[in-house]
């Protein structure tokens, strides 16, 4: 079985190694040990304390195969973007240019820097080891992180936002970079993605406030503004048809697509809910998977079937009652890996 749980000191090594396959562009999950270790320690802190407002906190959770006793991947939260260490972008904006003696009418694109002081909740972070891309196991890394939020809606911000990976080669080379990060930093791209995780104020004494006319920017850096990584491309169209779109902004260093939702109208936050295990089975369950997590004690979940019984609970398989820590009478958050059409009851509570 796989479970998701929140990351613990013991897992730097293992994260390490996944950041370190992750290649370039996966800013929240840094390939230098001693970042990754300070936010594997900001996380373990933000589980710890009670939060009844978002103010930063940095959730980051670990998939672990437990009959292997081994992390495959990773995905976090970040409660609120902005405060202290602002949050950058570039939003691309349209202004037109017209000469009525030429009859010359002109829609210019320009790129302009905007920092976010106080923003919304951010999710990232997300790698899986190649071997575990299968089955589902992606969609849960990703999608459970909407069934944490559901269960604690008061710790996140009502808009939800994700910065999909842009354009980077193997060589951790950006075009987008190239064109334009370049000339104000001197510095390779992977070193200034690195550096904006521990301190961002660097952006605000180089970066240019001014707008930039996106036409005035080489073919290949233009080729790539808004566009994801190939990679990422899956995670894109998983968060589309979760309800997220394009929020008319891209990230500073590649130029990746930024996405956003409001929380309550994230698919798997509507159709949320919160029931009670009745029942706990060793027979065969052929109900479509849905995403389980026990909503009392230390966070766990796992993908699992849900049947409904007469007592208006679930009944679950022995497995995942083993892999949960559930007993009869507990309560669980469930919400389907996919969306299912009978689907009816919402979560209450979340707008």
């Amino acid at each position: 079985m796989l479970v998701i749980r929140p990351v613990e000191t013991k897992d730097l090594d293992r994260l390490y190694e996944l950041a370190n396959l992750a290649g370039f562009g996966l800013t929240s999950l840094p390939k230098d040990e001693k970042v990754l270790k300070s936010r594997i320690v900001e996380s373990v802190h933000s589980f710890a304390k009670p939060a009844e407002k978002p103010r930063g906190e940095l959730y980051i959770f670990v998939l672990e195969d437990v009959e292997k006793g081994i992390v495959a991947g990773t995905s976090n939260i970040l409660s609120k973007v902005g405060g202290f260490e602002p949050f950058y972008a570039y939003k691309i904006q349209t202004c037109v240019h017209e000469s009525k003696i030429l009859s010359i009418r002109k829609e210019i694109q320009s790129l302009l820097l905007v920092a976010e002081h106080s923003g919304p909740t951010e999710i990232g972070g997300i790698y899986l080891a190649p071997e575990y891309r299968k089955h589902g196991v992606g969609r849960l890394l990703s999608l459970f992180r909407f069934v944490f939020m559901a269960l604690d809606p008061k710790r996140f911000e009502p808009k939800v936002i994700a910065e999909i990976r842009g354009v980077v080669d193997d060589r951790g080379q950006s075009p987008f970079w190239e064109a334009l990060g370049r000339h104000f930093f001197d510095m390779d791209y992977s070193k200034a993605d690195l550096l904006s995780i521990a301190n961002k104020r660097f952006i605000a004494d180089l970066m240019p406030t001014c707008p930039i006319y996106v036409p005035l920017l080489p073919p290949e850096a233009r080729e790539v503004l808004g566009k994801a990584h190939e990679q990422a491309k899956p995670a894109l169209r998983m968060l589309e048809e979760e309800g997220f779109a394009y929020s008319g902004m891209v990230d500073i260093f590649e130029a990746g697509p930024i996405v956003e939702c409001p929380l309550g109208h994230i698919r798997t936050v509507k159709e949320s809910r919160l029931t009670t295990v009745d029942q706990i089975t060793t027979g065969q369950m052929d109900s479509p998977p849905f995403i389980i997590a026990r909503s009392q004690g230390d966070f766990r979940a796992c993908m699992g079937a849900v049947d409904e019984t007469p007592l208006e609970g679930i009944r679950i398989s022995v497995q995942v009652a083993e892999t949960l820590s559930l007993s009869l009478g507990d309560k669980v958050m469930i919400s389907p890996l996919r969306s299912l059409p009978s689907q009816t009851k919402p979560l209450v509570g979340v707008h």
